[in-house]
């Protein structure tokens, strides 16, 4: 007989719940929770798709060895005596930065990604740390961390109660929402209009979410930050600037940042963003004398050359505009595991640039290196290049830059480790691959999202389906790499945990202001709950949060618990050195005369940016059948107007060139798509051999990211720049006819 499981859903930023249909050990149906607590039945693509996902005959289910060249499977102690074997000695003999980890996007998906790369990272005491935050997000932890002292700190829009929301560079109708944790996207932005509010889209493209919106300004790639720092001048100069009350004992540098602006008047942007001086006006005043307001950028605006002023004006126009931490503005979520709030006062603050990259110098930003650094990592000579490389659900070789450099650099690695349940564009070169079980079979908490959910709620579903006999969980499959690479090989996985639980509880028992403070950790330890390690892990960090949670709540209300809307938290979350906001900190102000060099500069020919879609997320959705075709194509979308001045037709080849290489793709040509901006989507190109993806191989796409060559970043934050990358584009000739 079938039966139902429920299951949060780990394909996007969304975390919708699921109603699982199973028969036997396999998922053979899924829609939408209504009762979940937070997601209501919402359901995507991606979410229905979930058991064909599942049961991917492609995934791997036994860890792979290279045995004379060639990836063979063995059981789990051999993969592990291999990965110790292969790590320790380079350790030991170059030292811990021979050895680089790569994080991937899906790790933030996952309870085990939560739990144990830290531990990783602590183990191998490596500072070579790469991840997906520096292809996508890191310019809003630099300016978080900047502004409020926490990277971590970062405002999401509070939808549901907003009169007046203001997108830059986000599709969320696409995307479901990007460090902005909200199920119905869509849904929600229907709502604003439909008890009147506006809603104001800035980007390059029509997008599905452009389309809903009051008013969509096609803005000229790559000049988000110039835009909102005319903004920002217009409430400064007009005198509607006002952080409100509330803010304005917290607040810092209000007049330092008034004469930082003073040269990006509306005039001056203008012809730069290809917005009018009187639009830009006009979007200072709504936003000004709108009851509640919330700016909102993403990815469009952080893989930028100035990604990171753009994520910091963002934040500043909602605090000169008084709706930061404000009911209706943009607040912070309060995650039931994140650390009981202390008293407000000063704190360490943030620092950029505390060690460099070994070849270029890039400074770290959040204790990492640009991912667009790997490859020279590798393959520079010399003493501390990286040998050996642990890789976590990541695919660097499509989402960094210059992927035929990486691919080559990883091919030539001493040894390499890959957490993946596929044979990828990546993995392929892994000496060992360790394989987590499908997603049914693991238990799943969002450690990450419920840091940028829209409302506070907490939500905890154990695996659906059991593992196989001898299969280990993701986390156990994480705890004994943790061991392997950190010369504890050969110890049971729960030590791991065990030894973690301990470590914090001593650790929570001495500290000021901590719920536990002054009791016995041992007596603290034996009282957690959970049949695994990671359950009473969770226990812990719930018993230790600001809720009064224990895993048995939770175990207690399948469908969630929620913990209300968000609520303000300032001044007790602020961790900069002077205890307040600090509106103009020193990095961002050493920076701005690169921003002011824009507004002379003139751009010429085409620029490129991406696009997000509906049935993919980067590039691990691209083997699922029922998430393929339809407007899922990796398609060179082309203004009309470019299309008839190049020679371009609608599903002919272009080649599109820059400074990386070139790759050639079908053409769309669409009016979606502003005139001097071209698209291609991220995260395609899977037409490497050695990999066992049969489905993505059949429509591989091309590589987007081949087209950079990894010098282009924003220098605060390490973020390759993705969008507004200048291009040639030129028709591809039809080959003559064969003569006969």
């Amino acid at each position: 007989m079938p039966r139902t499981a429920l299951r949060i859903c780990p394909l996007c930023e969304a975390t919708c719940g699921l109603s699982l249909t199973i028969e036997g050990t396999r998922v053979t149906g899924a829609r939408g929770d209504r009762d979940d607590v937070f997601s209501r039945g919402f359901i995507c693509p991606k979410g229905a798709s979930f058991g064909a996902l599942d049961a991917d005959p492609d995934r791997l289910t036994r860890p792979l060895v290279r045995k004379d060249g060639r990836l063979q499977e063995v059981d789990w102690d051999e993969a592990f005596d291999a990965v110790a074997a292969g790590v320790r000695p380079l350790v030991e003999r170059y030292g811990p930065d021979s050895v680089g980890v790569v994080l991937g996007n899906p790790n933030v998906h996952t309870m085990a990604g939560a739990l144990y790369p830290p531990l990783l990272l602590g183990a191998l005491r490596t500072r070579n740390l790469f991840t997906a935050s520096t292809v996508d997000q890191m310019p809003k932890h630099v300016s978080s961390g900047l502004l409020f002292g926490d990277a971590n700190a970062i405002p999401v829009p509070d939808l549901d109660r907003t009169d007046h929301l203001l997108i830059l560079g986000a599709n969320p109708l696409e995307s479901n929402g990007s460090l902005c944790t909200a199920p119905d996207f869509p849904g929600r932005l229907k709502a604003l209009r439909a008890r009147g509010g506006t809603l104001t889209v800035i980007d390059p493209r029509r997008t599905r979410t452009a389309r809903l919106a009051d008013r969509h300004l096609a803005v000229r790639p790559g000049t988000d930050a110039l835009l909102l720092a005319a903004v920002a001048h217009v409430l400064f100069e007009e005198k509607l600037a006002d952080v409100g009350p509330h803010l304005a004992d917290h607040v810092q540098g209000l007049d330092e940042l008034s004469d930082a602006l003073r040269e990006f008047t509306p005039e001056a942007v203008a012809a730069r963003c290809d917005i009018p001086a009187a639009t830009v006006r006009v979007l200072a005043r709504e936003l000004a004398a709108a009851p509640t307001a919330a700016v909102y950028g993403r990815v469009g605006s952080t893989t930028v050359a100035f990604g990171t002023e753009a994520s910091w004006l963002v934040d500043v126009l909602n605090i000169l505009t008084g709706n930061l931490d404000k009911p209706g503005g943009a607040l912070f979520p309060l995650s039931a595991t994140a650390p009981a709030p202390r008293p407000a006062g000063p704190g360490k603050g943030f620092a950029l640039g505390r060690w460099h990259s070994r070849v270029s110098g890039h400074p770290e930003a959040k204790g990492e290196l640009p991912l667009a650094a790997l490859a020279e990592e590798i393959d520079t000579p010399g003493e501390g290049a990286v040998r050996a490389v642990v890789a976590i659900a990541a695919n660097p070789v499509l989402s960094a830059p210059d992927g035929d450099r990486l691919d080559a650099a990883l091919a030539s690695l001493d040894f390499m480790v890959s957490v993946d349940p596929y044979l990828n564009e990546t993995s392929r070169h892994a000496h060992v691959v360790l394989p987590p079980p499908p997603p049914s079979r693991s238990a799943h908490f969002d450690f990450a999202f419920n840091a940028f959910a829209i409302r506070n709620q907490a939500r905890y579903t154990p695996a659906a389906v059991p593992l196989q006999d001898g299969q280990p969980d993701e986390c156990a499959v994480l705890a004994r790499l943790v061991l392997a690479v950190g010369g504890r090989h050969g110890a049971p996985a729960g030590t791991v945990d065990e030894t973690v639980i301990a470590a914090t509880l001593a650790k929570a028992v001495t500290t000021p202001h901590s719920p536990v403070l002054g009791a016995d950790p041992e007596r603290l330890a034996r009282e957690l709950t959970g049949r695994t390690g990671p359950e009473r892990r969770l226990d812990m960090m719930l018993r230790l949060g600001p809720y009064d949670l224990t895993l048995d709540d939770l175990l207690a209300q399948p469908h969630g618990i929620d913990l209300g809307p968000l609520e303000p938290r300032l001044p007790a979350l602020l961790k900069t050195r002077s205890g307040r906001i600090e509106l103009l900190p020193r990095p961002i102000a050493d920076d701005l005369p690169r921003l002011r060099r824009e507004l002379s500069r003139k751009e010429e020919g085409l620029v490129l940016v991406g696009r997000r879609h509906l049935r993919s997320n980067n590039s691990w959705m691209h083997n699922i059948p029922a998430l393929t075709g339809g407007s899922n194509r990796c398609t060179l979308q082309v203004h009309p107007d470019d299309a008839a001045r190049i020679g371009l037709t609608d599903e002919a080849p272009a080649r599109v060139r820059a400074a990386g290489g070139e790759v050639v793709a079908p053409v769309e040509v669409t009016d979606a798509v502003r005139p001097g901006v071209v698209s291609l989507p991220h995260g395609w190109g899977h037409d490497r051999p050695g990999t066992r993806l049969g489905v993505a191989a059949q429509d591989p796409g091309v590589n987007v990211n081949q087209l950079l060559d990894g010098r282009l970043l924003d220098p605060l934050s390490g973020t390759a720049v993705l969008n507004a990358l200048p291009v040639e584009v030129t028709a591809v000739e039809a080959a003559p006819p064969i003569p006969s």
